[in-house]
């Protein structure tokens, strides 16, 4: 039987961490937490558990996951955000996993809780996520804020049963801040790989994004919540490409 790591990356996560926590119990052999100084309860939290807690100064979402792996003891990984937590249906496949651990990764769907509705429409579900893997056979990569782990052999995986349950916006004005925040850190990732924002792209792509959020996965099926998360689909990447817009010029 392999021994099993949850790596967890946190930052002010006081009213969601205790239920991620709870979840890993009895399921993982040892919990990381990499904390980026946080300024709430976060910390006392955590240490109600039997967890290793490190304080790492943020360094990027890519960047701070990667660091969170290597800290690790055991070579075997599920990584999970400080909002995140097991379903009882994954909970189950990861204890089966660890007697019988075949590929250097695993996929496994996350559903989002939005304003207090799960989401299982808008672009939003199922959301494949790999979290479940063996260190060195893959990283953390993309674009910040959007990272996802990439195996160096992307056939070397499989699917787990069982959903990571996300609770990422309580409240509009909290999916607000989040928007402006994520858009200016992509805007700011995309200048650095000097990507261009040509009008068409700020016109085109928010409307292309709207458009297949709501119609073609079914974001009207999730109601008025449906219709805000395509909103702000088509509005963050508005934003993204304005802003690196705004970048491009400042810098001439």
């Amino acid at each position: 039987m392999v021994k099993l790591s949850a790596v967890i990356i946190t930052y002010n996560e006081e009213k969601k961490i205790e239920r991620c926590l709870s979840s890993l119990v009895g399921v993982v052999d040892e919990i990381v937490i990499v904390d980026s100084f946080s300024t709430d309860r976060t910390e006392e939290i955590c240490k109600q558990f039997d967890v290793k807690f490190i304080k790492q100064e943020f360094l990027g979402y890519i960047e701070q996951k990667n660091f969170a792996i290597a800290q690790a003891s055991n070579n075997h990984i599920i990584s999970l955000d400080g909002d995140e937590a097991l379903s009882c249906e994954l909970q189950d496949s990861l204890i089966k996993l660890k007697s019988n651990w075949i590929h250097e990764g695993y996929y496994m769907n996350r559903y989002n809780n939005f304003c207090g509705q799960w989401i299982k429409y808008s672009d939003w579900y199922p959301d494949k996520k790999l979290r479940v893997f063996i260190k060195g056979r893959g990283e953390w990569k993309g674009i910040n804020p959007h990272d996802s782990f990439k195996l160096v052999n992307p056939k070397g995986s499989s699917k787990l049963k069982g959903d990571i349950l996300h609770w990422n916006y309580a409240t509009y004005q909290e999916f607000n801040l989040k928007t402006d925040k994520f858009s200016t850190i992509s805007a700011q990732s995309y200048y650095k790989l000097g990507k261009k924002a040509p009008i068409w792209k700020i016109i085109l792509n928010p409307t292309w994004a709207f458009f297949k959020a709501y119609f073609l996965r079914f974001g009207f099926l999730d109601g008025f919540n449906g219709f805000v998360i395509c909103i702000q689909t088509a509005n963050i990447t508005f934003l993204k490409y304005s802003k690196l817009r705004e970048l491009i010029k400042q810098k001439r």
